[in-house]
This record gives C-alpha cells, sequence and structure tokens, in this order.
C-alpha cells in the first residue's frame, strides 16, 4: 500500500474517526455519568450503579490506545517528507501521551478492584472507602492533563506538517496550531490548580478550535481527493 494511495488516506482517516468516536465514550461520555468532583460517596454509588457503564469506558480506553499506536505511524510516514524531524516530534510526542493513557487506566481499574474485591478493604469505614476511590479518580483527572500536554506539542507539530504539506488545505493546519494552545493552556491551569473565568472561556473556544481542525482533517482523508504535490510521497511504500 503506497503511503500516498487513496486506500492508504482512507485508512488513516478511519482510524482518527474510531478515535474520535470511541474517546468520545470512554474520555467524555462515561466520566461525566461517574465522576462527581469533591463526592466520594455519589462517584462510589454511581460506579456501583453504573458497573457496566464503567468497564466499558475502561474497556473504549484500551481500544483507543491500539487506535493511537497504528494513527501515529501512519501520520508519520505520510508526513516524513514534509519534515522528517518535526514528523518525528509529532510521533515521540503522541507515543507519549499514549503511554501516560495506559498508565493512568490503573486509577480506572483500582476503584473496580475495590468494588469487586472488598474484602481487601475489611478494615476500612464506608467513607474511607469512598475517599479512596474519590482520590483514584480525581488522580485520573490529573493524569488526562498531563497527557494533554503531550497531545497539545503533538498538534502543533501535525499542524505545521499539514500547513507545509501544499497537499492539504492551509487551513488545517493553521486550526490545530492555534487548537494546540487551548489544550496546553487548559492542562497548565488545571494542573497548577488555578481559577480564572475569563481564561477558561478562552480554553473553551480554542478546544472547539482543535476538535473542529481533527475532524475537518479526519473527513478530508475520508471523503476529498488529494492532489500530492510532491511527488516523493507516493514513491514511499509500506512494508
Amino acid at each position: 500500500m503506497k503511503v500516498g494511495s487513496k486506500s492508504y488516506l482512507k485508512l488513516t482517516g478511519l482510524i482518527y474517526l474510531l478515535i474520535a468516536i470511541t474517546g468520545g465514550f470512554s474520555i467524555a461520555y462515561m466520566p461525566n455519568e461517574i465522576f462527581v468532583s469533591g463526592d466520594g460517596m455519589m462517584t462510589t454509588q454511581n460506579i456501583i450503579d453504573n458497573i457496566d457503564l464503567f468497564r466499558l469506558g475502561i474497556v473504549g480506553d484500551i481500544f483507543v490506545l491500539i487506535f493511537e499506536i497504528i494513527l501515529t505511524v501512519l501520520l508519520y510516514r505520510l508526513f516524513k517528507v514534509v519534515s522528517s524531524t518535526i514528523a518525528m516530534v509529532a510521533t515521540f510526542a503522541r507515543f507519549a501521551m499514549s503511554i501516560i493513557m495506559g498508565i493512568n487506566l490503573v486509577n480506572y481499574l483500582v476503584p473496580l478492584l475495590i468494588l469487586e474485591k472488598t474484602d481487601y478493604l475489611n478494615g476500612l469505614q464506608a467513607n474511607e472507602i469512598d475517599s479512596i476511590i474519590l482520590l483514584f479518580m480525581e488522580a485520573h483527572k490529573f493524569g488526562e492533563y498531563i497527557w494533554q500536554l503531550f497531545f497539545a506539542l503533538h498538534l502543533i507539530a501535525l499542524g505545521y506538517l499539514i500547513f507545509k504539506s501544499k497537499y492539504f488545505p492551509c487551513f488545517l493546519g493553521i486550526l490545530m496550531m492555534v487548537g494546540s494552545i487551548g489544550y496546553a493552556s487548559d492542562s497548565m491551569i488545571k494542573l497548577l490548580l488555578i481559577s480564572n473565568e475569563m481564561v477558561s472561556i478562552a480554553n473553551i473556544v480554542l478546544l472547539v478550535i482543535a476538535v473542529f481542525g481533527e475532524l475537518a482533517f479526519t473527513f478530508w482523508l475520508l471523503i476529498k481527493k488529494i492532489n500530492f504535490r510532491n511527488p516523493n510521497i507516493n514513491q514511499i511504500k509500506t512494508t
């Protein structure tokens, strides 16, 4: 399969779309249904009442990690002819993000283990168990803020590659580079426990721009016919 072929591009777009759908469920929907910040009792009860949803969220995260590895390789081979150095930065940043996401899954598995194997904590009161579960759920949230920093680095590198490639619309790259600021800023203010309403609003706008840029890039890969002006891209074959 040639890197610049229609099937290669559609495969890249499909993997991107699968990450968006699966991640939308496991990273956005499931935690919003389960996690109640600052309320251990309610969070624990939500896990118990929605245990299958919680498990599905964990499975979804696992599939996201698998898709991330595939997509990272596909993107590297697609853009290394534009700039091998920047493509490598984008690749390692996304791999680092995936590693942190994988480690962060432990913070979901511990509450599940506590609730499934209650004899582990026989000496603790119910409110103490709730506090432990809340601690791990909070830790998972902070883990997300950490991997978002690496995703921001990936996004600005990928945006630059798209912008310089000449075979994708420049505005797609610009959207990603601008949106990456939202991920980086949101992570920093959350990790440093800073509260600023104006900054939060600005971050939401930037995050929307980033999501729009990624979705536009995804559907461009899936639908649009791309004219590769750089002939070298069609000379690279996958092994």
